[in-house]
């Protein structure tokens, strides 16, 4: 008795400490009724929202807030919570849930992936921004995509990455012609029904060429200009330490041992054409921020990755010879997201590849804290240069560092 009357009182302050009172559950018969009965209803409830077979899941369990999972090891009025407000599948479109729900294998159990279904891979952040991904998943089926680069590429950049898959035909111009042959096509501006320039400021590649001259910053601004600075870049020789060439880079390895490579952030694809042109192959990385940038990679003959600096490099271990990044590694980063970049790009590195870290921006007083953060990592220093960027006057202490640094040969791990 004096243990029932505990669990009363003990129920009753809980309950007025949110402002309520609750009758007396004392009463040994009802009290134990509506135990065995809320936990009937809450049974059937979470057993029918998240049964989860070879025929499928509901829907809703993939669209559940990010704290849901973690909000299981808390209380349950957290849990109640989290899982009340997540769930904004209903306001999807079809064709989102379409994807996202799991997929039976067509022969059973799948021993690779040790399951009998198949979910797709989907940013998480996307259900944070459900007006949005539904625009992005309203199509007809089979059909023409909406001509929506620019909400697409916002969406990605929000953390929605990757997108979801689509089952309709991309917007391409009306006119699009054959790609100029190799190896005429590296240098050679294409032409302008190669692109929909339905998401850029700039309306064909006279305007993009031309916009090096305006003082608006767009990134990598002169990057469409082939016959000004991306002729000389990382090919003639440069008075300043902090431009590496090439040629000097390569000479740090045995001839022939660097032969497939990533660059980061390649702006236009100039460091790929260069290096093709020594019989090395490397992948560039590159958003569309206002320019046509993966088209135009693409048209020259080399290939782009359309990958934003936050996602995992979706490359194996142990497998690139070399990875350049230059200017879009920099302080804009997070320090957290920054050491993870950094392990990344030493976990794709073969043991003896080498990362060309070129023109790495921050300020002097940062200097300490970046040094730190890049040793830790494991890279032996092959080449490393610090200088002054004066172009904006010496009171900012603005600063690069240029350096190539090796992932061990032996003992990497």
């Amino acid at each position: 008795m004096h243990a029932a009357r505990g669990s009363c009182c003990r129920i009753r302050r809980m309950d007025s400490s949110r402002g309520h009172r609750l009758p007396s559950l004392c009463a040994p018969p009802v009290f134990l009724f509506i135990l065995a009965a809320s936990n009937l209803v809450t049974f059937f409830v979470f057993s029918s929202t998240f049964s989860f077979s070879s025929s499928g899941c509901s829907a809703s369990s993939y669209f559940t807030s990010p704290l849901t999972a973690g909000a299981a090891a808390g209380d349950g009025a957290t849990v109640t919570a989290q899982v009340e407000r997540a769930s904004p599948a209903a306001d999807l479109p079809p064709e989102s849930l379409a994807f996202t729900a799991p997929q039976s294998f067509p022969f059973g159990r799948n021993p690779n992936s040790q399951s009998d279904v198949l979910i797709a891979p989907v940013g998480h952040p996307c259900e944070l921004f459900p007006a949005e991904l539904s625009r992005f998943m309203t199509y007809p089926v089979n059909g023409s995509c909406p001509d929506d680069e620019f909400e697409a590429q916002r969406l990605l950049l929000k953390g929605c990455e990757p997108l979801p898959r689509r089952r309709c035909r991309p917007a391409a111009h009306a006119d699009f012609v054959e790609p100029a042959a190799l190896p005429e096509s590296l240098w050679l501006t294409p032409p302008d029904s190669s692109v929909v320039w339905t998401a850029y400021t700039c309306k064909n590649y006279a305007c993009l060429i031309e916009r090096k001259n305006q003082k608006d910053f767009d990134d990598c601004k002169d990057c469409f200009d082939l016959e000004g600075r991306e002729k000389s870049r990382w090919v003639v020789p440069s008075d300043n330490p902090l431009d590496f060439s090439i040629d000097e880079v390569l000479r740090l390895k045995p001839p022939g041992t660097v032969r497939i490579g990533l660059d980061i952030g390649g702006g236009s694809g100039t460091f790929a054409v260069r290096m093709k042109e020594r019989n090395v192959t490397v992948v560039t990385t590159s958003m569309n921020l206002n320019g046509p940038f993966n088209s135009f990679i693409a048209a020259r003959g080399v290939i782009p990755l359309y990958l934003s600096i936050s996602q995992r490099l979706p490359i194996f271990d142990n497998t690139l010879d070399v990875v350049h990044s230059m200017h879009v590694i920099s302080n804009w980063i997070p320090d957290t997201l920054f050491h993870f970049i950094f392990f990344d790009i030493y976990r794709v590195l073969r043991p003896g590849g080498i990362f060309w870290l070129d023109h790495f921006f921050f300020v002097e007083e940062q200097m300490g804290k970046y040094v730190s953060m890049i040793d830790s990592v494991g890279f032996r220093r092959l080449k490393w240069v610090v200088g002054r960027k004066l172009d904006r006057g010496p009171e900012l202490k603005e600063m690069y560092i240029s350096a190539v640094l090796e992932k061990p040969l032996k003992n990497s791990w």
